[in-house]
């Protein structure tokens, strides 16, 4: 048994990932209720990954925070821009793509029991009283917002304490981050009951009435992390992005998919980060921060759904307004981490530009709960996995000024 253990934890955690898809994918096909049970290892994978991101986040970031050195450049300035930029782009993207490829919905009720925010003062407003939130009630909760800020200010308190002080903190933190790398190792099992319940639960028919809103949603996507963050890379490190970015595809992307939440992806980042030899003084804060800001999934979403609103009611929009959405998706997505229901829920603040009223709007949430099943996943596959590829896009850029400084002095 031992040695089949071994011989398991030898194939990359890629390919048992994908053993586990094709496992999760044979069983809902042909003994989905005898195997029911098998769901049970989707739940308990997520709900540990989530367990552990708040406090790993709080006691990583306190750590780092508090054993930086003066001078010692963390490139968050480089990284936080990175992250506004893509998820600019994703919405002008997505307003493109929209006039391009117009998409008419079927509206009917099915988003009564949700609220969204009441307008962009609401959003910011949330956003701030996160960030003055009761540190328990942010762990509880998952409020990452909340756990930044007490892991900054506890961190740059803690700047002067003793080094036995920093000492047990370090510990604290290898000893969560060891407990983070015996959950993903359990990732195959998860997401093979996690693949299976999606199946199982709703199928591929509920999809094929939306079939163009979906092209155009997964579509500009794609393009997004196929495309427009190659090439905002290849401009900050000036060599080929692809090994880069199909890498940070491949271990973010692929467990973000299935677990459809940034939060659980956390430790996910945090561990491709130590494997790419980026800081941990920036990535201990930059991927808790991403999982928060860095939101160009959810700018596809608001914009093209929106725009899809537009065009069922036959409102005339010239592009100048429609480019302010794309501005307006890109900010309020930024700021709805503690916004309930995510971006759907945000497609009423963006419809109110064009003067369509709540009712439809609400329906057009409604569409979206529908097509979930795919937007939601693939949307935080995008945004789990542009967290880690800025992060090392960053880090390398500065190394290739530094080379190039290097150079230019000898």
């Amino acid at each position: 048994m031992k040695n089949a253990i071994r011989k398991w934890n030898q194939i990359s955690l890629v390919k048992r990932i994908l053993i586990g898809i094709v496992i999760g994918i044979a069983l809902a096909l042909t003994v989905p209720d005898a195997a029911k049970w098998v769901s049970v290892f989707g739940s308990l994978f997520v709900g540990a990954l989530k367990a552990v991101a708040p406090v790993l986040v709080l006691f990583l970031v306190m750590h780092a925070i508090s054993k930086h050195r003066s001078g010692h450049k963390t490139n968050m300035k480089s990284i936080v821009a990175l992250y506004g930029i893509s998820t600019f782009l994703a919405g002008f993207v997505a307003v493109v793509a929209s006039f391009l490829f117009p998409v008419t919905l079927s509206l009917a009720p099915g988003a009564e029991d949700v609220t969204p925010p009441g307008g962009i003062v609401e959003v910011l407003q949330t956003l701030l009283f996160n960030i003055v939130d009761n540190p328990i009630n942010a762990l509880l909760n998952g409020n990452y917002i909340g756990i930044l800020t007490w892991a900054v200010l506890l961190g740059i308190a803690l700047r002067n304490a003793a080094d036995t002080t920093k000492n047990m903190l370090g510990n604290i933190s290898d000893a969560i981050s060891k407990l983070v790398k015996w959950v993903i190792n359990l990732a195959p099992i998860g997401i093979m009951g996690l693949v299976f319940e999606a199946i199982v639960t709703n199928g591929l028919s509920a999809l094929l009435d939306y079939g163009k809103l979906l092209a155009v949603l997964l579509g500009c996507m794609f393009f997004i992390a196929l495309v427009i963050n190659p090439i905002i890379v290849y401009i900050n490190i000036r060599q080929n992005p692809y090994p880069l970015v199909l890498r940070c595809l491949r271990e973010s992307g692929i467990t973000a998919f299935f677990t459809r939440s940034s939060a659980a992806n956390i430790p996910v980042n945090m561990s491709l980060c130590e494997k790419l030899g980026l800081d941990e003084d920036t990535y201990s804060v930059s991927i808790p921060l991403g999982a928060t800001i860095n939101m160009a999934g959810a700018a596809v979403t608001i914009s093209v759904l929106t725009l899809a609103a537009v065009h069922t009611l036959g409102i005339q929009v010239d592009f100048g307004t429609a480019l302010i959405l794309s501005i307006l998706a890109a900010v309020s997505a930024a700021g709805a981490s503690g916004v309930a229901g995510g971006s759907l829920l945000l497609i009423p603040l963006a419809s109110s530009l064009f003067g369509i009223p709540d009712d439809i709007a609400m329906q057009v949430v409604g569409v979206g709960f529908i097509i979930g099943v795919l937007q939601d996943s693939c949307e935080t596959a995008l945004n789990s996995s542009s967290d880690a590829l800025f992060t090392a896009t960053a880090e390398y850029a500065k190394k290739r000024k530094q080379n190039k400084v290097v150079k230019m002095t000898a």
